[in-house]
């Protein structure tokens, strides 16, 4: 259930919705074991099409909409020591080339990091890689942790501009190849590589755009909140502040916890509650449970629960994110965000509930603010910005 996860997902559903486009996703088949290593709430399947059933009514049940798009797995595994599932063998044989035209590599530089088969821009037309995760914040933070991430930069890039294309595109009219019998290849001014913000290392050829959109219920909920809101002349929200998020510390559980350690004495009264699964969730309940505040610790739960409806405010002062997937489910449902000034969060400056900070006085001030105050209702326009149909329409473009 991470954006990792989820957000390919979407892409693949409205990038079909329309019927004018063949789309297939593909995604990595996991041994029992390593199931019940990574799926939440002790989901397991016994084979590919049982996940993929609960994959397809997982996302009806989102969209309210039934997509054409076809779904093939691919053998993978889970590295324990990488926290990240890995693949087996060569994904690229698991379309056919009859239907390898356009590749959408989603985090093109893990998918390539161990890749033994043809290469991606030999076997599709045109390569696109998104880059979702911000891999070298990560390894900084781990033992010789800039050496590790120095080495990490050069690797990404080598893999990155070895399949992902600049672009080449084989002539339309393959019947007509000229007197040596080969194909027309001609070079067009496009990008090969999308990032989602400049939080990521950068590319050369890429392009910074935000192409991913929020689950419709999110912005039914907002929409319904502040509706509720103005029939009643009830609070919409009657709880204060939460997080949500992957427990292990690199995902701003040390950032947020660190934060309330400093200024217990500034924030007090302050009540939290933190919602997460993860490696390191025996540590964070035991950091939280050292404080003066009150800091509750839950198991992690689907964002779009009606436990999270009440919450008026969402902390989030993670900087290893690229784009939150979190923080833009939470602006849709019309909560206030306090979040970092950092690239990372440049996309939700436009949303008059996104509360920006610049050091630890600045998340004293935005913090004890949000929860002072109340949200401003979301207009159209910034719905439509939120959503998958907007995402879509940026990444076509």
């Amino acid at each position: 259930m991470t954006g990792t996860a989820v957000n390919p997902l979407f892409r693949a559903a409205y990038l079909a919705k329309d019927g004018e486009r063949k789309v297939t996703l593909v995604i990595p088949w996991l041994s029992l074991k390593d199931q019940k290593l990574v799926y939440p709430n002790n989901t397991t399947f016994g084979s590919p099409s049982e996940q993929e059933s609960f994959i397809r009514q997982w996302l009806e049940e989102r969209t309210e909409f039934i997509s054409g798009f076809a779904i093939r797995f691919y053998p993978g595994k889970f590295a324990v020591d990488k926290r990240s599932i890995l693949p087996v063998g060569d994904i690229s044989e698991i379309i056919p080339d009859e239907e390898a035209d356009f590749a959408v590599l989603e985090e093109p530089e893990h998918l390539t990091w161990f890749h033994h088969g043809k290469r991606w821009k030999t076997k599709f037309r045109l390569v696109i890689g998104i880059i979702h995760t911000n891999y070298l914040e990560y390894v900084k933070r781990e033992k010789n942790g800039q050496f590790q991430a120095f080495l990490l930069k050069y690797v990404n890039s080598w893999v990155v501009s070895i399949y992902c294309h600049k672009v080449i595109v084989r002539e339309k009219k393959l019947k007509n190849r000229g007197r040596a019998g080969r194909e027309k290849k001609a070079e067009f001014p496009c990008l090969h590589v999308i990032r989602l913000s400049a939080a990521t290392q950068y590319y050369p050829r890429s392009i910074i755009g935000n192409v991913h959109g929020v689950n419709p219920k999110f912005l039914e909920i907002g929409k319904e909140r502040f509706e509720q809101q103005h029939s009643s002349n009830h609070q919409a929200f009657t709880k204060g502040a939460y997080y949500i998020g992957k427990m292990i510390w690199n995902k701003g559980y040390g950032e947020l916890l660190q934060l309330l350690n400093n200024h217990q004495k500034e924030l007090a009264g302050l009540e939290i509650d933190l919602y997460g699964n993860g490696e390191d969730s025996d540590q964070v309940k035991e950091a939280a449970n050292k404080l003066k505040l009150t800091v509750r610790v839950h198991p992690g739960c689907d964002h779009a629960d009606p436990l999270f409806h009440d919450y008026k405010v969402f902390l989030n002062p993670s900087t290893t994110d690229v784009v939150c997937t979190t923080t833009a489910e939470a602006l849709a449902m019309g909560k206030i965000v306090v979040c970092a000034n950092h690239p990372s969060n440049d996309f939700f400056k436009q949303f008059p509930n996104c509360r920006i900070y610049d050091d630890d006085n600045g998340f004293v001030e935005a913090t004890c603010k949000a929860l002072s105050e109340e949200p401003v209702p979301l207009t159209n326009a910034q719905r439509y910005e939120l959503s998958w149909e907007a995402a879509t329409e940026r990444f076509l473009k």
